[in-house]
């Protein structure tokens, strides 16, 4: 079960503040690099975001940018083969899985929207390789949709701060829209991600130089740097 921070004493505005200074002195995660090259094209985030899924952000910029040349589109998509799509995002991982998924989500879009990606979290998350993570990205990104997007990094640091107490990503997400303020559900993720990515590590986070750790319980670390 989830629960959040049992004091109730924890200051967003405070760790907000501080991950936004941070965050302004180094580069934006791959996705939202994507979606502000598109001008939030929702099919750009969606398949963007897909290729993403356990891949490097500069494995994910150049893939992405490939395959959007060449299918702007659902039905641009459907007009290549599976082979050309694996070239033009390969190396992304698992690129052959995520070639039938783009592929399957792409007839799906043609014969049910229109060939319009949804709005709504129920249809995105019927779209073949869509989670929770993927269609709250397309909802906070493409259409400007409060939402909160719950990766590893998310799910990590919110747990080992003491901020809540969950066991997987779901739970996260549900304590942290009973937690955060409202105004910060969109930004969490993207500050969130790239802190975990360069300070708070899964394996011996640079705790030395962390600038939360006044908001930190440091839960289940061992060795830091």
């Amino acid at each position: 079960m989830c629960t959040g921070n049992t004091q109730n004493k924890l200051d967003w505005d405070a760790v907000i503040a501080v991950l936004k200074e941070w965050k302004a002195r180094q580069n934006a995660p791959s996705v939202t690099t994507i979606a502000e090259r598109f001008k939030h094209d929702a099919w750009a985030v969606l398949s963007s975001t897909i290729i993403s899924l356990r891949t490097k952000d500069e494995v994910t910029l150049v893939s992405s940018a490939k395959l959007l040349e060449k299918a702007p589109s659902p039905e641009k998509l459907l007009e290549l083969d599976a082979a050309q799509i694996e070239k033009l995002i390969y190396p992304a991982g698992f690129y052959k899985t995520k070639t039938k998924n783009l592929i399957s989500i792409a007839k799906t879009l043609v014969s049910a929207y229109k060939g319009k990606v949804p709005a709504l979290m129920e249809e995105l998350l019927a779209l073949p390789g869509v989670g929770r993570k993927t269609a709250n990205l397309v909802l906070i990104e493409a259409f400007d949709i409060d939402g909160i997007c719950v990766d590893t990094h998310v799910h990590r640091i919110s747990n080992r701060a003491g901020w809540l107490c969950s066991k997987t990503p779901e739970e996260t997400e549900t304590c942290l829209r009973s937690i955060l303020p409202l105004r910060y559900w969109k930004e969490i993720n993207p500050l969130l991600v790239l802190y975990g990515q360069q300070i708070c590590r899964p394996i011996s986070p640079f705790c030395s130089v962390c600038k939360l750790r006044p908001h930190c319980a440091q839960n289940g670390v061992g060795k830091t740097r």
